[in-house]
């Protein structure tokens, strides 16, 4: 999963050297504990061994530890979590270092072309059976982590199928359709999106903005597109990519028209956001389901989810890595084969509608058939598996997650009134000329 959007600032690393320099703050992670931690993981005086898993955000999977352990009376798993870009800057540094990682790594899809360009620092799991497990992933999600010598770095979880979830009360006082296919009528394309934000603004409830901020709403716009931040042959596109402006442009024109509300995601601002009802739709990746379930408990049945403005798309999706400094591969490499198998993909989604990337999963009843309460009962086994099957997925270079957060970064700049989208965009080109030496 993207698990979620980048949250924090993240410091442009320049190298192995700077990531050296990082390691010593890179530890804190908060009360569940430090990643330094993880590197001491190993059998315990009751002859247990702990497995650690750092993650980021919810994924999925703490209802399922307890399924594992009591099949293997000798593991005992221990998640931590931290903030996105924190998480995978954290991870960088312990990979060069060589020290500090966890037995099981998540990486989401912006990061992922990033590590698989140094398989060694990753357990190669082909040697590990992983290629007869192939055919359990989307083609595109086993080549996306797949290294050019033939190691394979991860295990998939999810994929980010877009949608669109809005608040049905708020549609309501503001004057516009509350049904999902009539919601999404009101948008088959992003312009037809923002007219939509004008009106619902013009007749708003107080405190309740269109949507949460621009940098989540041009996340969405930019995974629809042919060409991202990259070609294929790994050259940053963005100055050149006409459709990448276009989208920054079009973001921010409903920003000037007070459509956002300003809310930089994942942060505790935008989860006390849900919990205040301060916007009334939200771009929705699969994966914004758990967000949304875990931050605005009080609406349940208010949320709803329609289709996505211009159809298809793709926003995040994540992997398990087992890093090679771990103590205990063999068992780590079972766990996160475990965590990714169908069976366990189909119990995260039933249960926080995380979508699986296991493509035999899609027809299964309990996936295509699955409604849920908390989202009004939206079918969102047909809305995200379709997605999902008709979603052309787009290149991500070594450094996607890193233009992300600087093209996040200049967009905030612009919500909080410190730049104009002009000045913030050269500045964007300039940061990402240094994350691109």
């Amino acid at each position: 999963m993207s698990s979620g959007t980048p949250s924090g600032k993240l410091r442009l690393l320049a190298g192995t050297a700077a990531l050296g320099l990082l390691v010593a703050g890179c530890g804190s992670q908060g009360s569940q504990g430090s990643q330094g931690d993880a590197a001491g993981s190993g059998a315990s005086a009751d002859g247990k061994i702990t497995l650690t898993l750092n993650l980021f955000g919810n994924m999925g999977f703490k209802e399922l530890y307890a399924e594992y352990e009591a099949a293997h009376p000798n593991i005992k798993i221990v998640e931590r979590t931290s903030a996105y870009n924190d998480h995978h800057r954290n991870l960088a540094a312990h990979l060069a270092t060589k020290q500090g990682a966890a037995d099981i790594e998540g990486v989401d899809t912006g990061f992922i072309a990033q590590f698989r360009g140094q398989p060694q620092h990753f357990t190669d799991l082909n040697q590990h059976g992983a290629a007869q497990l192939k055919d359990r992933w989307l083609p595109w999600k086993w080549e996306a982590s797949l290294a050019k010598n033939g190691a394979q770095i991860g295990y998939g979880t999810d994929v980010g199928g877009l949608a669109m979830c809005y608040r049905r009360d708020l549609f309501a006082k503001a004057g516009l359709p509350t049904e999902r296919e009539e919601v999404s009528k009101l948008w088959p394309d992003w312009a037809s999106y923002f007219e939509a934000g004008e009106k619902y603004t013009a007749n708003k409830p107080e405190g309740a903005a269109f949507f949460d901020g621009a940098p989540q709403i041009f996340n969405a716009m930019v995974g629809q597109l042919p060409v991202g931040y990259y070609d294929t042959s790994d050259q940053v596109v963005v100055a050149t990519n006409p459709e990448i402006r276009k989208a920054y442009d079009q973001a921010l024109a409903a920003v000037a028209g007070g459509q956002s509300a300003k809310l930089v995601g994942s942060s505790p601002a935008w989860n006390t956001g849900f919990a205040k009802s301060q916007f009334a739709t939200i771009a929705c990746p699969a994966w914004m389901l758990a967000k949304i379930q875990d931050q605005a408990k009080a609406f349940a049945g208010q949320w709803d989810v329609a289709a996505i403005p211009g159809g298809g798309g793709n926003w995040g999706g994540s992997y398990l890595t087992v890093p090679a400094q771990g103590k205990h591969i063999k068992e780590a490499v079972e766990l996160a084969a475990w965590l990714t198998a169908p069976e366990q993909q189909i119990k995260v989604f039933s249960k926080h509608g995380i979508l699986p990337s296991t493509v035999a999963t899609y027809d299964k009843p309990e996936v295509k058939d699955l409604t849920h309460e908390f989202f009004n009962d939206a079918p969102i086994g047909q809305i995200f598996t379709t997605a999902a099957r008709n979603l052309k997925p787009q290149y991500q270079g070594p450094r996607a997650g890193d233009i992300q957060t600087a093209i996040r970064d200049g967009m905030n700049r612009v919500e909080e009134g410190k730049q104009n989208p002009d000045q913030a965009w050269e500045q964007i080109l300039k940061d990402i000329e240094r994350i691109d030496r």
